[in-house]
């Protein structure tokens, strides 16, 4: 409509758009509002998005919310979860821990022979083990070591 005033009066135009003068009037006040609104929308989705992508993924709104405000960019959580819906951007559930130890069994219990004495006076006199598990790609992987206590080297 900008571009057709030195051409056509406004009474005219805005019949043939099908709105208001005043409608039109107050579009040309308030226009450079949607622009200063979509500017803002835009560096609050890049907050938005690298604070997401510090927790890898992990954070929602609230705890976005939380993060932002304490460096100093004060948004409401709605506005948060709003910035990520347009986004895409959706939070890992947090898996829950699975217990593989099962204390209350009947079977025999080894003896304590070491009772907290880790020194060792000559080598291959006391080994001790232990074992971890290695979230892979492929899956759960079964880490056991042996040291002597003496030496302290990985024996196996």
């Amino acid at each position: 409509m900008l571009e057709h005033l030195l051409y056509f009066n406004i009474v005219r135009m805005a019949k043939v758009f099908g709105v208001s003068r005043s409608g039109y009037y107050y579009w040309i006040k308030h226009r450079h509002k949607a622009i200063q609104r979509e500017a803002i929308r835009q560096k609050l989705d890049t907050k938005v998005k690298e604070a997401f992508d510090n927790s890898k993924g992990r954070d929602g709104s609230r705890r976005i919310q939380k993060e932002l405000s304490e460096s100093g960019n004060n948004h409401n959580v709605k506005t948060i979860a709003a910035s990520m819906k347009r986004q895409d951007l959706t939070p890992k559930a947090a898996r829950k821990f699975k217990c593989t130890t099962d204390s209350k069994h009947q079977m025999p219990v080894a003896p304590n022979l070491l009772d907290q004495n880790f020194n060792a006076a000559a080598p291959n006199e006391k080994w001790a083990g232990d074992i971890t598990y290695v979230a892979t790609s492929e899956g759960w992987l079964y880490l056991a070591v042996i040291i002597d206590l003496y030496s302290r080297q990985v024996i196996g």
